[in-house]
């Protein structure tokens, strides 16, 4: 974490359950806040915990030039940086915007190479932790970017992360976030059949998960998910199967981008597996009810 730091003031576009999450820990670190959402439920909780809340993108960029981003897909981070009213209208010189959101690779680099033109500056920077590690500000970033705008941004990303890994130009951020969460989703699955394989032989699913974590065979999935939100039910993590859905699909479109379709035919399986769970599972269910499909 950063020392205390204040009067540094960061906006945060996208106000949600990551965006919200971000704003306490920045404001806990001796940030201030100011940010907008369409919602006004998201507007109404942001402004709760001490965030100043303004009505547009324009009145956001005349209060701060760091500027953070927090949206659900690549469509809404290009409508807000290059849509009507958007950033590249109304930043001010030298804006720094630092995109959190899963987004698409390519899309960042047509952004990133439209804002340097125009004298602003972009970092792809996926978050890893949910919401919980948002607010706790226990995130893992995996940044995309020039090393200088990644200078400028760390005091404010050490403050929301406990380890910022820097992987290259713009869009290996993105990259980097579509292959974890494919990796994510996969380990649901085959933690769901190894849990369903286990209650058929007559073990009880949370001494085997206990067995499981002290062994070779333990993920963040083991050692998280299952405790947290699946052996009790709860279901409750705050990120979507709609969302894990259309970030596996991003990650199936780079393996085939890559030329890759032939060679990775386990990551295949399992993006065939999120897909057609559209079928019986809802979207806005959370993304662990995908082992209801095991257990």
């Amino acid at each position: 974490m950063t020392q205390t730091i204040t009067n540094k003031k960061i906006a945060i576009i996208g106000l949600g359950n990551m965006g919200n999450g971000m704003a306490q820990t920045l404001i806990r670190e001796g940030f201030s806040v100011v940010g907008t959402d369409l919602g006004e439920s998201q507007r109404a909780a942001a402004r709760a915990i001490g965030v100043e809340v303004v009505d547009s993108i324009e009145a956001v960029c005349e209060l701060s030039q760091d500027i953070i981003l927090s949206l659900p897909m690549a469509k809404h981070v290009q409508a807000v940086i290059s849509g009507v009213d958007g950033l590249m209208e109304h930043a001010r010189d030298n804006t720094l915007i630092v995109d959190t959101t899963t987004s698409e690779p390519e899309v960042t680099r047509r952004l990133a190479r439209t804002l340097k033109e125009k004298g602003h500056h972009l970092l792809d920077c996926p978050v890893s932790g949910g919401p919980a590690g948002a607010s706790a500000g226990t995130m893992v970033i995996v940044a995309g970017g020039e090393t200088s705008a990644l200078d400028r941004a760390m005091p404010f990303l050490d403050a929301l992360s406990n380890k910022v890994v820097h992987l290259g130009d713009s869009g290996s951020g993105h990259v980097a976030k579509l292959i974890n969460n494919l990796l994510c989703a996969a380990h649901l699955v085959t933690t769901a059949e190894a849990i369903s394989l286990g209650k058929k032989a007559g073990l009880d699913p949370a001494a085997l998960i206990e067995g499981l974590n002290a062994g070779s065979g333990k993920t963040a999935i083991s050692e998280v998910n299952f405790p947290r939100w699946v052996l009790n039910e709860g279901f409750d993590s705050g990120f979507t199967m709609q969302l894990m859905r259309k970030d596996v699909r991003l990650a199936k479109q780079l393996i085939g981008d890559m030329g890759m379709d032939a060679d990775l035919t386990m990551s295949a399986q399992a993006a065939e597996i999120w897909a057609q769970s559209e079928t019986d599972i809802a979207g806005e269910d959370d993304f662990n009810c995908i082992v209801k499909k095991y257990l």
